[in-house]
Order: C-alpha cells, then sequence, then structure tokens
C-alpha cells in the first residue's frame, strides 16, 4: 500500500528544502506531498504549532529541529530560521522546513523561501490546510456558507511588533466582510472587537473561539463580539486559538461532527428563517 500511496512522488533531493504545511493539527490532515517529504528527509525544521503525532512519520536517523515562534515568548528570529535552512541545505541534507497550518497563510512561508532564493537553494512548497478552514471544520463552522456569505476576510490579529496592525482597514472588512477569520487575534481580542462595533458590526454578533483546533485538545467557546474580551478572559482559555466573527457560528449547534461523536444532540434549522423577506 504505501508504494502504491508514494508511487511517483517527487524526491527530496540532497541540497533542497521543502516548505510543507503540516495542517491543522490532525496528522489525518497531512497530503501525501507532506508525509512524501517526511519519509525522506535528513533533517526537519518545525514549527511549534506542528504535532508531535506527525513529526512519527519521519524516517529513522531523521534530526527533528524544533524553530517555534510564540508571540511574547522567546523564540528565533525569523531570519536566522531562514539562514539556518540555507546553512542545512548547503550541507547536502534533505531539509523539510515543516508548518503549521500552510506555509503561505501567516506562515512566513514566503519570506523564508525567498531567503532560499537569494542563496540559490532549491526548494518547493507543498500547501497544507489552513487552520482558518481546517480549524473551523473541526468545530463544526463552515467559512462560508450561501444563507450567510459570499466573501471571507483572512486576517491576522497582530503585526511583527506584537500589536494590532495598523494598516488594516477595519472599516471597510466591517461592512464589506459577512465573516471575518482571524489568526492570532486572542491577545488583542478587546481592542478588535471595539475596532469592529465602532465600524459598525452588532455588539450581538457571534463569535467563536477554536483553541488547539484539530487535536485532541480542541476547546470551542461561542460568545459575541461585545462579550468576547470577558468571555475569555473568564474561561482561561489560551492560544493558540482562531477566531471567527460572522453568523456562521450559528451553524455550529446543528454543524459540530465531533460533539456528535461524543453524545452531542446536534439541531436543525439553526438560521433565522429568512423566507418572508428574502435578500
Amino acid at each position: 500500500m504505501t508504494e502504491i500511496l508514494f508511487a511517483g512522488l517527487p524526491e527530496l533531493e540532497p541540497g533542497a528544502v521543502w516548505l510543507v504545511g503540516a495542517g491543522p493539527g490532525d496528522p489525518g490532515l497531512l497530503t501525501l506531498h507532506a508525509a512524501n517529504a517526511l519519509r525522506q528527509a535528513d533533517v526537519i525544521v518545525h514549527d511549534a504549532l506542528v504535532n508531535g503525532e506527525c513529526l512519527k512519520l519521519a524516517k529513522p536517523g531523521a534530526t527533528l529541529e524544533f524553530a517555534g515562534k510564540r508571540g511574547g515568548k522567546p523564540s528565533p528570529k525569523q531570519r536566522d530560521i531562514s539562514l539556518r535552512l540555507v546553512e542545512l541545505a548547503r550541507s547536502g541534507l534533505r531539509v523539510l522546513r515543516l508548518k503549521g497550518g500552510d506555509p503561505f497563510v501567516f506562515g512566513r512561508g514566503g519570506e523564508e523561501a525567498l531567503t532560499l532564493v537569494e542563496h540559490g537553494i532549491p526548494f518547493r512548497i507543498v500547501p497544507g490546510i489552513t487552520a482558518g478552514i481546517g480549524g473551523l471544520a473541526y468545530a463544526g463552522i463552515p467559512v462560508t456558507h450561501r444563507e450567510v456569505n459570499h466573501a471571507v476576510t483572512f486576517l491576522t490579529g497582530h503585526d511583527s511588533s506584537g500589536v494590532v496592525p495598523d494598516r488594516i482597514n477595519w472599516g471597510g472588512i466591517a461592512k464589506g466582510s459577512p465573516v471575518i477569520v482571524m489568526y492570532m487575534a486572542m491577545k488583542h481580542i478587546g481592542q478588535i472587537a471595539a475596532n469592529l462595533i465602532a465600524a459598525g458590526r452588532a455588539p450581538d454578533e457571534p463569535v467563536a473561539f477554536v483553541c488547539n483546533a484539530a487535536t485532541a485538545d480542541q476547546e470551542v467557546l461561542e460568545t459575541t463580539l461585545s462579550r468576547a474580551e470577558a468571555d475569555v478572559a473568564a474561561s482561561g482559555l489560551e492560544p493558540p486559538a482562531i477566531v471567527v466573527v460572522g453568523e456562521v457560528v450559528r451553524l455550529r449547534p446543528s454543524l459540530d461532527w465531533r460533539g456528535a461523536l461524543d453524545g452531542r444532540k446536534l439541531v436543525t434549522g439553526p438560521l433565522p428563517d429568512r423566507s418572508r423577506n428574502p435578500a
């Protein structure tokens, strides 16, 4: 079966770097390309958000190097990580840079790839399922639903200096995006919620926090924009978390398939009846 699964897939050549997304947590969400990279790599430089179960797929003798970055905690500088990839490749190793989610969705994969180009290192990009989609799906929250939204915005809750990005057009997003999915936003949710409410979003609009998405430790908090900061503080939940704002959160009582596995009774018709007042 293994030979069939990996037949025809590319070889990770010595001196090359593959930038690979490991998905939001569940090892079953790894792509075949990701599993193929794990079974070939001599050294795996991995993030903090990569599930340790994924690393068990590494070939015997592979070196694991931790290069996790967590906001507010001591962590390697991005430039140092990028140059480490160059150093490892130049030593003739098969290098796998394994990142949680997708390397090009708030994963700094573009920065690392540009450094590889700068130093003439061959590379491949292997997309992964980003937490803003896969993590929400594991919480029973779809990012799009025809009765709710025809657009969705993905944004980061803090910039490289650790504060809420001032280049985000909160007014434009509040008015133009029915569903907003935020990475790294839990710490600043009070300010973010205030920005959105000031720009016209309803204080009682549904919000969900999905922590440790797609893992055995997943926890979900449902609240509203006006209560988000207080409810998060009272819950004791901590990052990593995906935050979603919008009416799609109301679908969770019907679509929480993981909860159903534990006995939760799913309901029908979670959305208001709009048949009398069609959009």
